[in-house]
């Protein structure tokens, strides 16, 4: 089994608003993940190798396909996302986000598609809950009005969870093995879910 991360490394104690939040982000290092988690602050450990290479893969895989049939949209790893709880500030690993944003831009209020590469972090319950942060960032994201797909990717096995809106309400699936179909038509986005562990050691380089 591939290592995931360990832990929460840092929380701020003090309850924080939204706009608290951003402000408080504003005064931190770039190299610094923070996320608000029911109105906590708290700091992620630093992804492992196989998050960032299924995340690159993941990315680049949607460019790809919205190069061909849709510019005016692209993939973006980590951006933060505006939400209409103010007690919630998540930072997602993939967003297909609209291409014409600005300079020195760091968030987003529409994202398209939201995907999660499942860390250890993601567990943690959400302060005066006992939800996961994964489950609730879940739920968050298919609330999102823009929002029109969901990937829950695991990083220890080949396995997604995907959830696409359709006219009747949001439709779950789950995807295993190499060879499972990942089809998003929103996105123009069709493979094998094996795509996405290219260059992990669960589908290493061939030499």
């Amino acid at each position: 089994m591939a290592p995931i991360d360990v832990a929460v490394i840092d929380q701020h104690t003090s309850r924080m608003s939204g706009a608290e939040f951003r402000a408080f982000q504003d005064n931190r290092p770039d190299h610094e993940r923070w996320e608000l988690l029911g109105g906590v602050a708290m700091m992620m450990t630093p992804p492992t190798l196989v998050h960032n290479q299924i995340a690159s893969n993941l990315q680049q895989l949607l460019n790809d396909a919205l190069e061909r049939h849709d510019s005016s949209r692209l993939a973006a790893q980590r951006p933060g996302l505006e939400l209409a709880s103010g007690d919630y500030k998540p930072e997602p690993d993939i967003a297909v986000i609209d291409a014409d944003f600005k300079a020195g831009q760091r968030f987003v209020e529409k994202a398209y598609l939201l995907a999660e590469i499942v860390s250890a972090t993601d567990d943690v319950a959400v302060p005066g809950t006992v939800r996961s942060w994964i489950d609730v960032k879940r739920e968050l994201y298919r609330s999102h009005v823009h929002c029109l797909a969901v990937l829950i990717v695991s990083q220890d096995r080949m396995k997604v969870e995907l959830d696409l809106k359709t006219e009747s309400g949001w439709v779950s699936s789950v995807l295993e093995g190499p060879t499972a179909e990942l089809s998003i038509a929103a996105f123009s986005l069709r493979g094998p879910v094996g795509a996405l562990y290219v260059r992990t050691p669960l589908a290493p380089r061939r030499s």
